[in-house]
Parts: C-alpha cells; sequence; structure tokens
C-alpha cells in the first residue's frame, strides 16, 4: 500500500509521480525511487487502443500491458510488472480520468496469458497482447468493467442464430465499422442461407470460445442437417481461399463435421481447386446462370 494514500483517494497523477517516482507517460510506470510499480487503467478510453481492462470471473483483475504497434513483449514495462514481487516492488493501481487519478490500492500478479487486440487507432489489424491477472490485496474502492468475455479451461461450442450480429473482428473491436469485404460476405451468406432453409435445412452458426481464449469464434454458417461447416470469403483470391482453409481447420478442431465447406461468389481458378482438393475442403460457388454449385473435391 502506498504510505500517504488510502483506496478512494483521487488526486492529480502529476502528483502521484511526485511523491512515488515513475513515468508520467504510459499505463505502467516503474519506480527508481521508490519501491513500486504503478498502473493505470482508464476503462473510457482503453478500447481506442485495443485494450480492455476487467474483472474476469476468477475474481480477478485483468490488465492489459503496454505496446500499442505490434505484438507485446514481456520485456520493459511489462518485465516490470510480471517480476514485481521477485524485484521486491509492491503493484499499485490507478483508475484514470483525464489528469486525475483515483487510487485503487495494492495488487499482485498472478499470471498472465496472451490474447488478440487491434493495434492504436486501426482496427483492421490485430496483435498479440499480454494479459496480466492481478488479484486485489484490499477492497476496490471503485467499479471497475467486467471482461466482455471471461477465458475458461475447457473449449465451448455454442449453436447460435444466423442473425446474431457478432464476428471474431467486432469483438475485439466492437466500435468499428465493418469493412467492405465483411459486407459483402454477409450478402453470400444471406444469399446462400436461404437456398439451403428453402431446401429443408436447419442453418445456424458456431461459436466456439478456444480453452485459455478471450476471444470467441464465429462460423459463417454451421448446416445442422448435413453437419457441414461453412465459410464465407467474398472473393476468390489465393490469400482468401487460404484463409478460409485455415479457419475452417481451427474450427474442425472442436466441431464433429462431416463436410468443410467454402462458399465464394464464382468458381474458383484451376490450380485453387486443386489446393483445395489437397485440404479435403470442398467449395461451393454461383454458377454464371446464378444457381448454386457444390463441389466436393474431398
Amino acid at each position: 500500500m502506498l504510505p500517504g494514500l488510502k483506496p478512494g483517494d483521487v488526486l492529480p497523477r502529476r502528483e502521484v509521480h511526485d511523491r512515488y517516482g515513475g513515468s508520467r507517460q504510459g499505463g505502467i510506470a516503474p519506480s527508481s525511487r521508490t519501491n513500486v510499480v504503478l498502473f493505470f487503467t482508464n476503462p473510457a478510453i482503453g478500447h481506442r487502443h485495443g485494450y480492455y481492462d476487467g474483472w474476469g470471473g476468477d475474481g480477478l483483475f485483468h490488465y492489459v500491458g503496454e505496446g500499442q504497434q505490434g505484438d507485446q513483449q514481456l520485456v520493459r514495462k511489462n518485465k516490470s510488472i510480471a517480476e514485481h514481487h521477485r524485484t521486491g516492488r509492491t503493484l499499485e493501481g490507478f483508475r484514470a480520468d483525464g489528469k486525475l487519478v483515483q487510487y485503487l490500492g495494492e495488487f499482485k500478479l498472478i499470471d498472465h496469458y496472451f490474447t488478440d487486440a487491434h493495434e492504436t487507432n486501426d482496427p483492421s489489424v490485430l496483435r498479440q497482447v499480454i494479459v496480466f491477472r492481478l488479484q486485489p490485496r484490499n477492497e476496490v474502492p471503485v467499479e471497475l468493467p467486467n471482461l466482455p468475455l471471461r477465458p475458461k479451461l475447457k473449449p465451448r461450442i455454442d449453436v447460435v442464430p444466423v442473425e446474431e450480429k457478432f464476428t471474431e473482428r467486432a469483438f475485439v473491436t466492437p466500435d468499428r465499422e465493418p469493412f467492405e469485404l465483411e459486407r459483402r460476405e454477409s450478402v453470400l451468406v444471406h444469399h446462400y442461407r436461404t437456398y439451403l432453409e428453402n431446401e429443408g435445412h436447419t442453418v445456424r452458426r458456431l461459436r466456439i470460445i478456444p480453452p485459455g481464449e478471450s476471444r470467441p469464434l464465429y462460423s459463417d454458417l454451421w448446416d445442422e442437417t448435413t453437419k457441414e461447416l461453412i465459410e464465407a470469403k467474398s472473393s476468390v483470391t489465393r490469400d482468401q481461399l487460404r484463409l478460409a482453409v485455415g479457419q475452417l481447420f481451427d474450427y474442425g478442431r472442436f466441431v464433429d463435421a462431416r463436410k468443410r465447406t467454402i462458399l465464394v461468389p464464382s468458381r474458383p481458378r484451376e490450380d485453387l481447386l486443386n489446393y483445395l482438393r489437397s485440404t479435403s475442403i470442398g467449395v461451393t460457388y454461383l454458377d454464371d446462370d446464378g444457381t448454386w454449385r457444390h463441389d466436393d473435391l474431398s
């Protein structure tokens, strides 16, 4: 616990550093003058940097490490949290609001894990971030948010309506606008879903939460009638098809699917069909006359 402060006290951030040391910039501030590591959480603006700090279902505070560009590494300021106990420093938390901060009290590190987040001001780029699980040593005097999703030890698979608005990227960057590729994929999925339902199939989506992950995976379609796992792409470029193959293999680790299929707006060129054939993944596309063509390449 910081001498001269009690949990709930509000003061200017500059005064915190005048008293206890540490950099006035950034979210993590190890001090060279006192045996403390200060950390600051700001729920109001943290999401701009892909930082979603909050309480997990484990009763611990999950705090995203520092680093706004590229994958975060367990070095420098992040390392100061990871090694605070070994180096004899206490870990002291604050909730930031503009130039003022509110003292949360002392915490201790339990462990850390990795998850995905977007880069600062660039929702099109995903990166890996460090999340520290912190245990408060006192009653935290202010309400802090809960995590949107709490990591589990075992995988969880849910069948959800196709109308479910979430996508994997939207879960990481919920306040961004959909990309044009996503819009075109959505139209393609809607048309094919309508076709399947007219054929008497029951069509849903799968929400898959891998063990230890804080972000769900969403299949584009799950045909419950045929046990077919379907991933849609808005174009037939090599990059898009390779991405779809990877997604289907990832989802398929958790789902007993009889078929895996890529849904695209037109027939891929021959070498790409050969590539899909080598993976035993089928392809469904719109023929020139507007009818659906199914090529089982397995």
